[in-house]
């Protein structure tokens, strides 16, 4: 089983484009505020993706380098962003980034940070922040069980998901993230975050994820058919609501 991010995620870009959470205006506020990250701070946005956390920070005053290996991926974020003072795409990866010495004020990670190799990024990541610079991870948790259509959909992953616990179990917890900055870390926090769907961006979310089987494979029909009965049985005025919590940590690399 190949649990690589750099291929996985290639025939999912439309979906994952649309369909994807963003991340509250909660989050901002904190890095300006609670962090004291200046508006201008120049931000390397690592494993950017489609561009869903560069175009957070763009719309915040920040620029933003978007580091991207995935090559559909990067030219989606290209095709949104691209228009856009302050942004520059480019081809490279959380543990090589291509980036000079001491050239970014922050270092951003946004859903990406369980695919990487922990130990080597904390050395990129040192070395492209400036002295005093912060390192931002920050995450998107589903709440599995806050709801019974959220347990039903966490069930539904479970029995059609292709490697659904092996990635599952990739997510870091916070004793972990903790330890990760070790005497640099700074402060962490959470945050609500709701995301409402009508059943067509209930499909796309779910297939903008890489374990969920794709058109083509046994798996694909019986799990649409599923969802569409999970949504059938939870959906209120046509809707219904994933209900995450976006988890944030911060600290010095030095």
């Amino acid at each position: 089983m190949d649990l690589s991010s750099q291929a996985r995620f290639s025939n999912r870009v439309a979906d994952y484009v649309r369909y994807r959470p963003g991340y509250p205006p909660q989050l901002m506020a904190w890095i300006h505020d609670g962090l004291g990250v200046a508006p201008r701070a120049r931000v390397a946005d690592i494993g950017a993706g489609t561009g869903i956390s560069s175009r957070m920070f763009l719309q915040a005053g920040h620029p933003v380098i978007a580091v991207e290996p995935n090559a559909a991926m990067r030219t989606a974020a290209e095709q949104w962003l691209g228009g856009e003072a302050g942004f520059a795409a480019l081809d490279g990866s959380a543990e090589a980034t291509g980036l000079a010495d001491a050239s970014v004020d922050m270092v951003s990670a946004a859903q990406a940070f369980h695919w990487f190799d922990t130990r080597a990024v904390r050395a990129e990541w040192a070395r492209i922040l400036r002295p005093g610079g912060l390192a931002l991870v920050y995450w998107n948790s589903r709440l599995l069980q806050a709801t019974p259509f959220l347990a039903g959909y966490e069930a539904l992953l479970l029995e059609y998901g292709t490697d659904y616990r092996a990635v599952a179990e990739r997510y870091q917890d916070d004793d972990t993230m903790r330890a990760w900055f070790g005497a640099g870390f700074v402060d962490a926090a959470r945050f609500p975050n709701v995301q409402r769907m009508d059943f067509d961006a209930l499909r796309g979310r779910l297939l903008s994820s890489s374990y969920a089987p794709a058109e083509g494979h046994p798996r694909h029909a019986p799990m649409l058919d599923a969802l569409r009965a999970l949504f059938d049985r939870h959906a209120v005025d046509g809707h219904v609501e994933f209900a995450y919590q976006t988890r944030a940590f911060a600290g010095t690399l030095d």
